[in-house]
């Protein structure tokens, strides 16, 4: 057996999963789990970095090339940054953006109920269909609303 194998291999017992389990977190293939722990392979390198990430461990550490099991420099610098740059984007929706949706949606749901257009072969939807709808169409104009406003913002005015 290989270093990775063993390495692999204890990682998971550590967690307390099986391979199955490691497989579903992960989103791949049961036996490529199983092909992993058993044999000399090793894995393509996004597999490698998704096991190192998932394990918070280096792939040096996996690939038995340091004992050291803490991730790389890199990586801790890029969440730094990411919890420094917490600043809320130019195009998220402000308060204004939020009631003028509000009053969109009701002005077009009003509409489609005076027009009887909130219907399905000449049948009226039932409560629950009206329902999702409505969330639908409030997810469709928050989308189109941020969309414009990271497309139509002057750049003078971006972060």
């Amino acid at each position: 057996m290989s270093i990775f194998n063993d390495r692999l291999k204890e990682l998971r017992i550590e967690r307390s999963l099986t391979q199955d389990q490691l497989a579903i977190k992960l989103d791949i293939p049961s036996a490529t789990i199983r092909r992993l722990e058993a044999s000399n392979s090793i894995p393509r390198r996004d597999r490698l970095i998704l096991l190192a990430n998932f394990f918070n461990v280096s792939t040096d550490y996996l690939l038995g090339e340091t004992d050291d099991k803490t991730p790389s420099r890199k990586k801790e610098i890029q969440e730094e940054k990411q919890e420094t740059n917490n600043i809320d984007p130019y195009y998220k929706l402000t308060d204004k953006d939020e009631k003028d949706i509000g009053k969109d949606l009701e002005r077009m749901l009003a509409d489609l109920e005076s027009n009887e257009a909130l219907a399905f072969n000449g049948e009226p939807m039932d409560e629950e269909t009206k329902r999702l709808f409505a969330i639908s169409l409030e997810n469709s104009l928050r989308l189109a609303r941020e969309l414009s406003k990271q497309k139509f913002t002057p750049n003078k005015y971006r972060d």
